[in-house]
Parts: C-alpha cells; sequence; structure tokens
C-alpha cells in the first residue's frame, strides 16, 4: 500500500505501529494515522497517512488514495475485526518485538 501510494516513502518501522493499542489498533473514535514519511529527520514528513474506524465488528481504513493491480483507485478497505486484531498481534509477534 505505501509503495502504491507514494514510492519515495519509508513506512514506519513495525514496532511504532503494531505494539499494543499503537496507533494501527481501532478505536471508537476515528483517527489519522501516519503509517510513512517522506524525508528523514527534522525534514521528514507524513507521506502515507490513514484514517482508521471502528463499525461494529469491522476495522475500516478510509482516505486511501491509492491504486489497485487494475489502476482503479482504493479509497476504502474493510476488515473483520477479529481478524484484523490477530493479523495486527502476528505482525507485532514476528516483526515489533525487541525492535
Amino acid at each position: 500500500m505505501i509503495a502504491r501510494s507514494f514510492n519515495g516513502a519509508t513506512g514506519d518501522h513495525p514496532h511504532q505501529l503494531l505494539r499494543p493499542g499503537g496507533p494501527l489498533y481501532p478505536t471508537d473514535q476515528a483517527r489519522s494515522v501516519d503509517v510513512a514519511t517522506q524525508g528523514q529527520g527534522t525534514n521528514a514528513a507524513s507521506a502515507v497517512c490513514i484514517r482508521i474506524r471502528l463499525r461494529g465488528q469491522t476495522v475500516i481504513w478510509g482516505d486511501l488514495m491509492y491504486p489497485d493491480a487494475d489502476d482503479r483507485v482504493i479509497e476504502e478497505v474493510r476488515f473483520d475485526l477479529t481478524q484484523y486484531l490477530a493479523e495486527i498481534e502476528r505482525g507485532y509477534s514476528r516483526w515489533g518485538c525487541g525492535a
């Protein structure tokens, strides 16, 4: 998603994004999350920002603007809450711990 949205961007570290209670964990209140930056140090700027919200048992990522395989723009994706949380925990176990 990051490469398709902005190929010059660098994704934030999994420890930052996937930690328990971290920015990708859904809450009742929608919020914007920077998942990638452009540049380094004090010159770094948000390059990819998504809006995460929880609606019932569905996690919604909105405000997306990246092309799918057919070059159609994807603006929103939806995830089952249980599967979403399981994948975040799996990712954190694999890439986030001890970082």
